[in-house]
């Protein structure tokens, strides 16, 4: 266990050098003068407003019941799915004794609060904005891969995904996973492509496991300069994580065409900051305090400034993506709110109308919503242009019912949450962005 002592990090503060380089910066690489004015009045749907709402069931949806396992792709609304990683495992669909629970599961629909104006989904306008506006770079754990599997569904037959699993099923989880046009979408003949475009090496989508948002080596040395750690401190545990070199993950988000053009980074992290992972904190007499992970807490702030400082710094210094007119757009950055799992997941078969308190507190999921405001908190200074918080996970903490059959952590693919959390981002992206530029 750590012996606290006084902090001896300070926050990284880009001081009144940053004012001015976010005036240059905003009118500079922003869509256009007139688009930015017009967008500056109250955003549509701000992520505060998208959350509070409910699920409604769909009467009108399917009520046929699962005889094979790929019953369940239709029943979710799609036509397939590009990806072919865990495939029936993601759609909830590999175990046969949980086949009641369909077509149910698969027929709420979120509403959000009657203050949300939402752009209205279309998997070929996502496409064609992936394309001409930039792609997406979502960074994250095994959560967050199950995005990526929801998003090879809900673009489906309009791309194509790598690697195959079907064909090499060894590769690891530290693989990079991507999503690119497919070359036969009737799409492609209506596209306007950025000079450099390559249909078959611009990813569209990518998804890199980064558990951590920043290495346990740079961690450590963080901590170190933080806390003043004694030598024989140990600040991690040999417990599994997977995490990429952040100079790395984001030279691939900022790399030009053809090989990346970028434009949206969704970040989330929370889920691995435990004090199993986070050895050094872990305290066996405090079970009633979360075994010490009030100092997680305070260390991950530390992480998540860091982290949020490098990431401005990295794009201030940068000019952006390509438009197909040869402009360079804003790249964003989107932290999506991570989310705890739901305890006896699989005893419920239809949604909250409110989030239920926790009973056991597995894991860390009764202090996810710490972790969740504290990265609020740091990514909501005006040091940070181009980082927004979602704070969208309540639709997701209302569906005990849309867990995978393994667990009672990740969310299927096809039950509408995966699903919504595309429908946002693309949202917010393309129409709330500019009307938050702070």
């Amino acid at each position: 266990m750590i012996t606290r002592t006084r902090p001896l990090f300070k926050v990284f503060v880009l001081a009144g050098f940053v004012t001015c380089v976010l005036l240059l910066y905003t009118y500079t690489t922003a869509p256009s003068s007139a688009d930015f004015f017009s967008s500056r009045k109250r955003a549509p749907c701000p992520p505060e407003a998208y959350a509070d709402g409910q699920w409604v069931y769909d009467s009108m949806a399917s009520n046929n019941s699962v005889q094979n396992r790929d019953d369940v792709i239709p029943m979710a609304g799609f036509a397939g799915c590009a990806s072919s990683r865990e495939y029936y495992w993601h759609m909830a669909a590999d175990n046969d004794k949980q086949w009641d629970r369909f077509p149910r599961v698969t027929n709420w629909q979120w509403q959000p609060s009657s203050e949300c104006s939402v752009r209205e989904f279309s998997r070929e306008a996502l496409v064609r904005d992936l394309v001409e506006k930039g792609g997406w770079l979502i960074l994250g754990d095994s959560i967050s891969e199950g995005h990526f599997f929801s998003l090879s569904c809900t673009l489906y037959p309009h791309v194509v995904a790598t690697p195959d699993y079907v064909k090499n099923p060894y590769f690891d989880r530290a693989w990079p996973q991507n999503l690119y046009l497919n070359p036969k979408s009737p799409l492609v003949k209506t596209l306007h492509f950025p000079r450099g475009f390559n249909i078959s090496g611009t990813p569209l989508v990518t998804f890199r496991r980064v558990d951590l948002m920043l290495e346990q080596s740079a961690l450590t040395e963080l901590h170190r300069k933080a806390y003043n750690d004694p030598e024989d401190f140990q600040l991690f545990s040999e417990e599994a994580a997977w995490s990429l070199n952040f100079d790395y993950y984001m030279d691939l988000f900022t790399a030009p065409l053809p090989e990346a053009n970028y434009g949206t980074l969704v970040a989330s992290t929370g889920g691995h900051w435990t004090t199993t992972l986070f050895s050094g904190y872990r305290d066996e007499s405090k079970p009633s305090e979360g075994y010490g992970i009030a100092g997680v807490i305070e260390f991950f702030e530390i992480a998540m400034t860091k982290w949020a400082t490098d990431v401005q710094r990295r794009l201030f210094a940068q000019d952006g993506y390509i438009l197909p007119n040869g402009r360079h757009g804003q790249r964003q950055v989107v932290v999506r709110a991570y989310l705890p799992g739901h305890e006896d997941c699989h005893d419920h078969k239809v949604p909250w109308t409110e989030i239920q308190p926790m009973r056991w507190f597995w894991y860390n999921w009764g202090n996810i919503w710490q972790f969740n405001e504290v990265f609020q908190r740091v990514v909501s200074s005006v040091q940070y242009p181009n980082i927004h918080y979602l704070a969208i996970d309540r639709p997701a903490r209302l569906r005990p019912d849309a867990h995978v059959s393994s667990d009672c952590l990740h969310i299927m693919t096809g039950a509408g949450v995966l699903e919504g959390w595309t429908h946002y981002i693309w949202h917010f992206v393309t129409q709330e962005v500019y009307s938050r530029i702070r």
